[in-house]
């Protein structure tokens, strides 16, 4: 049965490359009716925080993609260390009494050119077994087959056929000096028991494939089948880290900034995969339908951001297409809590209210603050008189379009249609263009030209505050220029 995992480490908030890489697995499993894995690779001990963690789950969640099954690898250490005592058992293993892994180097005291130390590697198992009975620290070091094979092969499924001298492949550490597992260690013996029939991973690991599948070999398994996903890099070609590029790398800095889960999935699926149809804006169970490994590209992508704007246009444009496809009373559940944090005293019943004016409008869900801060808030932040003169106006024309309006709208049913009509009449009898008449009108009540529909804004804010605030614009124009009421 097709077995895939996501193998995290809690040392920093979720990556948006390593979401790339769970969501790959995630739609591999579903496409193939296969079994998806999350395990939380948690040894690293001196690395791991609590805080980390709580990122990775809070990322994951946000997704909105399950997981069949759970594990932690701290909690399966005993496991780790049985499969690295029966790889030393065959003989496969040896240990190293100068206490050191590869990874540990003290590059000044060590050959760093040295693949293996032949007086440790060529023992003799007496002697190794005394000394380690006398209590004498030891790594346990994979003993790489080097007279009996020159190289390490397999056959990737992104990247096609991989192959690396035993030569160049150091006697790499199972167990370091305290009996702790190494990653490499950890990693294999977990996969191996975990039965995982595919390992789809970032191309950053493809180095270490030839390791581990000399543990799998030697732990009397078949290896997994491998693919590689190619690099996320930034636009100045680097590669895309949390180090240098800070939060834009975050999965919950694109959740906190009002991206929806579906549209954030969309746009990663296209950080080095298409589905070969020009295709972009795709539902969850279209990407399903059209996801393979096939379909995976072997060059690096870039995600584009400046320091000024941290989100990549296409994905700014990919969650405005999946914004207008949700539902109006969903959207606005979803536009509530930033409301709320924008400040508006915002309930259900107005924000379903207001929805259908912005639907259209906002690109993330934080746009709400931008779009419908002028159902909220009371007065209107300051704006420029100037913005009230319709073009080929002046400050009398303004006057006297609201003055007029203002007695129309006293009047008037508070409906779309009752007040279309009210105010075009009003303009055919100034003798004006609708535009003219509409303009100063829409800048009194929002503030600003560029706003959601005119009536139907007149028809949410209601009589009251419609003449509250064209009474304000009014004031606003100069005094001889004014008309009054």
């Amino acid at each position: 049965m097709l077995r895939v995992r996501f193998a995290p480490s809690p040392t920093g908030y979720l990556h948006i490359g390593s979401a790339r890489t769970f969501i790959f697995n995630w739609l591999y499993a579903r496409r193939n009716g296969g079994t998806m894995i999350l395990r939380i690779d948690d040894t690293d001990v001196e690395r791991n925080t609590q805080e980390s963690l709580d990122s990775i789950y809070e990322g994951l969640q946000w997704l909105d993609l399950s997981w069949d099954e759970f594990y932690r690898q701290s909690e399966r250490g005993e496991l780790h260390r049985k499969a690295a005592e029966s790889i030393f058992a065959k003989g496969l293993a040896y240990r190293d009494f100068r206490t050191f892994t590869f990874e540990d180097l003290d590059l000044s005291k060590v050959d760093v050119h040295a693949k293996f130390n032949p007086e440790m590697r060529e023992m003799p198992k007496v002697e190794s077994d005394l000394r380690a009975a006398a209590g004498e620290p030891f790594v346990l070091r994979f003993r790489v087959p080097r007279e009996s094979r020159t190289d390490v092969t397999f056959q990737d499924m992104v990247y096609g056929p991989q192959s690396k001298a035993t030569a160049d492949i150091e006697d790499f550490a199972l167990l370091r000096s305290s009996g702790v597992p190494t990653y490499h260690m950890a990693s294999c013996a977990d996969d191996a028991d975990l039965r995982i029939s595919h390992i789809i991973r970032g191309q950053d690991h493809l180095t270490n494939t030839f390791k581990h599948v000399l543990i799998f070999e030697a732990l009397g398994v078949t290896p997994p089948n491998f693919a590689h996903l190619p690099l996320l890099i930034a636009p100045d070609g680097s590669k895309l880290s949390k180090r240098k590029h800070g939060p834009v790398v975050s999965v919950t800095t694109y959740r906190d900034a009002g991206f929806l889960p579906q549209a954030f999935v969309n746009f990663v699926c296209l950080l080095g995969w298409s589905p070969k149809d020009n295709r972009e804006v795709l539902s969850r169970q279209e990407l399903i339908d059209a996801f393979s490994l096939e379909g995976i590209n072997h060059s690096n992508a870039t995600v584009n951001f400046t320091e000024q704007d941290p989100f990549d246009p296409k994905a700014v444009w990919l969650n405005s297409q999946h914004i207008r496809a949700v539902p109006v009373e969903q959207l606005a559940e979803q536009l509530l809590p930033f409301a709320a944090e924008a400040g508006f005293a915002a309930d259900r019943a107005k924000m379903l209210q207001v929805t259908p004016l912005i639907h259209e409008r906002i690109q993330l869900l934080r746009d709400v603050k931008t779009w419908a801060d002028i159902f909220f808030l009371d007065p209107l932040p300051p704006y420029d008189s100037a913005e009230l003169i319709p073009q080929k106006g002046d400050a009398a024309m303004a006057a006297t379009v609201l003055a007029r309006a203002r007695q129309v709208l006293g009047t008037a049913e508070f409906s779309h249609d009752a007040l279309d009509a009210a105010l075009r009449a009003a303009a055919a009898e100034l003798k004006i263009k609708t535009g003219q008449m509409f303009q100063p009108i829409r800048v009194a009540v929002c503030g600003r030209k560029v706003a959601p529909p005119l009536f139907e804004t007149l028809e949410v804010l209601g009589r009251e505050i419609t003449l509250k605030r064209i009474d304000q614009a009014l004031q606003m124009l100069p005094a001889p220029l004014r008309t009054e009421n």
